[in-house]
């Protein structure tokens, strides 16, 4: 039997004790998953309350080697500087920034924490994970032009998005990422945008230092190699969890946050929580194309995204983005779809059959039966030869050859299928936390961009868990030392927004520039 130290903690006064505890004395709170998300929220506990107990698990032998894996995502810093399905099209015509502006102001609270991360000396060597890489947008045709400098304009009434600029000359284009016009014919009418603040992040080696950091200490164990497989609310508040461990076969626990990315909703749906009957899930993989050929990998800097084709869903959208992985650079094309019945990459092929229930069979059929444009282009994606998908590669980058390139595996994503009120079913495409009726226990289920958001989904949970601590002088006071614009809105406020980026890029070793409202490019 493992000894730890287990605190027992009230959160109406903020108080705890610690004591020796054997397994069946309840942990604090149990983390399922060794990804982003419960390194992000694990640390972000043991600053607020040092005396918490936290038990992760993992089914596999380290952490961070399913979405959270430098190869299973693209690396994208989501700031909404270059993604086009964050700015959506009204039918009035006018851009809708909302989203964008959340998404933006998600990304601000990630990199203020991982600045804390590094002061404190849990995160080290900044470039290791963070790096100045170009955002850019780009797009071909008179509609997506006029759509393009809508955005732009309407961007430029946020503080968030100033410094970004646009043109239609290619000469100009050029200077921001000459492969994509190199080989390009000069009358074909293009657009872009520019934003030199993007980044590109390595979410692996953040958790794997993170991960690190709490197994040295004492009321913190991980345990790899160990699987979750049901978790049940005990008759005195507390929950009994399951798992493939033949040493520990049941722990108890007072919180509980599912982190597993696709294995969430099959271990949400073993809770009885009523809510998760109405959610079902759609599992997709993608691939990319990558070249660390360096006399190309030289000449383009930048992460250059395009609309989704027309009848594709969102996450088709296209990009060529520079990655720099363990000090190396290379190019990435993609994402092209693929499609398996697993939730993980190295989950099941019975996973998306197991997931099934009298509840969630009908929203899933209904979703299938509404998004045949999503079918069509699955069906469209699994039959791209090389040789096809270094065509679309030809579209950013009109020289490409297919010796340079080679394909990779990416990531397994399930998208949520979710049945609302008097509603069909539909496809949902982004995050969104699950929690049972008290809030002890609270998963993340959903994709993309969970990895970039990671600090602000744990300011929420940490919220929702443990508001009466939250609402303490202790803890109020810690989260305002870790993210400096806590509870505040940077969107509208230039002053508390370049106070924020000039402290963050100056910790974090980024490229900041100083701006202001009435900047115009």
């Amino acid at each position: 039997m493992d000894k730890c130290y287990h605190s027992e903690f009230d959160v109406s006064n903020n108080t705890s004790k610690q004591v020796l505890c054997d397994i069946n004395i309840p942990t604090d709170i149990v983390l399922i998953g060794a990804g982003i998300m419960s390194a992000t929220l694990g640390i972000f506990l043991k600053i607020l309350e040092p005396k918490f107990t936290i038990k992760i698990y993992e089914k596999l032998a380290k952490g961070a080697q399913e979405s959270s894996n430098v190869w299973n995502n693209a690396g994208t810093g989501h700031a909404a500087f270059c993604e086009l399905n964050y700015t959506k099209e009204k039918e009035d015509g006018s851009i809708d920034i909302d989203k964008a502006i959340e998404i933006s102001e998600s990304f601000e609270i990630s990199r203020q924490f991982w600045a804390y991360l590094v002061k404190q000396k849990i995160l080290n060597n900044p470039k290791s994970f963070i790096n100045n890489i170009p955002h850019m947008s780009i797009v071909w045709g008179k509609k997506n032009i006029n759509f393009l400098q809508n955005r732009f304009q309407k961007l430029q009434n946020s503080i968030l998005f100033k410094g970004m600029y646009y043109s239609e000359k290619h000469q100009k284009i050029n200077e921001w990422a000459p492969l994509i016009i190199n080989g390009r014919n000069p009358n074909q009418k293009i657009a872009a945008t520019y934003m030199k603040t993007g980044t590109d992040v390595n979410f692996e080696e953040i958790t794997q230092q993170i991960l690190n950091k709490l197994q040295g200490y004492n009321n913190v164990k991980i345990y790899y190699k160990n699987k979750i497989t049901k978790i049940k609310k005990d008759n005195n508040d507390t929950w009994t969890l399951s798992t493939s461990n033949n040493k520990h076969k049941k722990i108890h626990a007072r919180y509980i946050f599912i982190g597993a990315g696709g294995a969430s909703l099959k271990l949400l749906q073993t809770t009885g929580i009523k809510k998760i009957n109405k959610y079902a899930g759609f599992p997709v993989g993608g691939q990319f194309l990558v070249t660390n050929n360096q006399t190309i990998v030289h000449k383009h800097l930048a992460k250059v995204y395009t609309q989704s084709p027309t009848n594709t869903p969102p996450m088709s959208a296209p990009h060529m983005d520079t990655r720099i992985i363990n000090g190396e650079k290379m190019l990435l094309f993609g994402p092209f779809a693929t499609f398996n019945s697993k939730f993980l990459k190295y989950g099941s092929w019975l996973d998306l059959f197991y997931s099934l229930n009298r509840y969630n069979l009908l929203p899933l059929l209904e979703a299938g039966y509404d998004n045949f444009k999503l079918i069509k282009y699955l069906i469209n994606q699994l039959m791209m030869t090389k040789k096809d998908k270094i065509n679309a590669l030809k579209e950013f980058y009109p020289k490409a050859e297919l010796k340079d390139w080679k394909l990779i595996q990416a990531g397994q994503r399930v998208q949520i299928i979710k049945k609302n009120k008097n509603k069909r079913a539909s496809l949902q495409f982004g995050t969104e936390l699950i929690s049972s009726s008290d809030n002890t226990l609270i998963a993340l289920l959903g994709a993309s961009p969970g990895a970039s958001t990671a600090a602000s989904i744990s300011l929420e949970i940490i919220n929702k868990m443990f508001q009466q601590s939250t609402n303490t002088t202790s803890w109020n006071n810690k989260l305002k030392i870790i993210i400096p614009s806590y509870n505040q809105k940077l969107d509208g406020n230039e002053i508390l927004t370049n106070e924020i980026r000039q402290y963050v890029c100056s910790i974090l070793e980024l490229t900041n520039i100083k701006i202001n409202l009435n900047d115009s490019k």
